[in-house]
């Protein structure tokens, strides 16, 4: 009997999820797996159902995971299920107060970003053949993205009067609607300049547009359509790890530190709000820095 309370409320839960934020079915499946597996082992060695949780039967379940080894980031997944899923109960009434409030999530080690050598950049910059439209597009985009250290979502957006040949920068309108300007190397902005001389007008076919970087369509470049085409030449280059725009901003951010810039700048380059976000570029680079010691240096 106590199942079938947990099942219907487990159900009740998540369709408020998916209604509330919209998660996907696989997001769905792990918060109603996690939940499912809490109230088991709840019922086995308490006795009790979901709603009768108490500070200490979590703590006893969370050692029980440690345990069995359980990895940090599955049992940090759990607790923010099983948070969740509390909060959600208090704000029906269901229950009294959370039992998971003074429960702190673990800390878990921030994963270094994985970037690219300099080497592989140049391989990649050399894929596109500018001799065709889509590929003199392509070239642009791909100087643009790895010059400034764009995100996605902001080179796509990019407008025309967003790129200012004479001063040498772009203005960029990032998160939070915060705009800030980001210099451009010369060689970016000459293929930008080919690229808008030679190859947009074709692309749009007659069309009028602001969209900087445009499809064969003449449509607006998308963020799905631009992953197809870095992974596509990604492949031509020979790089064998899967590789993301963020990929590119990663290797800007790191070459930038690698060659002696300052974190402070390269925080505003990434328009990042919190330097401490930028810090991690500082790890990259000094492991980077680390293997060329061990390896060119006599004592290394």
């Amino acid at each position: 009997m106590a199942a079938d309370k947990n099942a219907g409320l487990i159900d009740e839960f998540c369709d408020a999820l998916w209604l509330e934020d919209g998660l996907a079915r696989n997001t769905l499946d792990s918060y109603r797996r996690d939940l499912n597996q809490f109230a088991r082992w709840l019922d086995v060695q308490r006795g009790k159902r979901l709603l009768d949780g108490t500070v200490a039967d979590i703590q006893s379940y969370l050692g029980h995971q440690f345990r069995k080894k359980t990895r940090a980031s599955s049992a940090a997944r759990l607790l923010s299920s099983l948070k969740r899923f509390y909060r959600y109960c208090l704000r029906q009434g269901r229950i009294e107060a959370d039992p998971t409030l003074k429960i702190d999530s673990p800390k878990l080690p921030r994963p270094l970003p994985k970037s690219l050598t300099e080497e592989d950049v140049e391989r990649l910059l050399d894929v596109p053949v500018v001799e065709e439209a889509l590929g003199l597009r392509d070239k642009a985009m791909l100087e643009m993205l790895y010059a400034s250290g764009l995100r996605v979502s902001e080179l796509v957006g990019l407008k025309l009067g967003q790129v200012s040949q004479d001063m040498g920068v772009v203005r960029v309108v990032g998160k939070g609607s915060k705009e800030r300007l980001v210099p451009v190397g010369e060689e970016a902005l000459a293929w930008i300049r080919r690229y808008v001389r030679e190859a947009r007008p074709g692309l749009l076919g007659g069309r009028a547009s602001d969209d900087l970087f445009v499809t064969a369509r003449g449509a607006a470049m998308t963020r799905q359509m631009f992953w197809h085409l870095l992974r596509r030449h990604a492949r031509k280059a020979g790089l064998t790890r899967p590789i993301s725009p963020h990929t590119l901003r990663h290797a800007f951010a790191t070459h930038l530190l690698n060659h002696g810039a300052d974190l402070r700048v390269v925080q505003l380059l990434l328009g990042h709000s919190d330097i401490s976000t930028t810090q991690i570029y500082t790890h990259v680079a000094r492991e980077r820095l680390k293997q060329l010691h061990a390896r060119h240096h006599p004592r290394g």
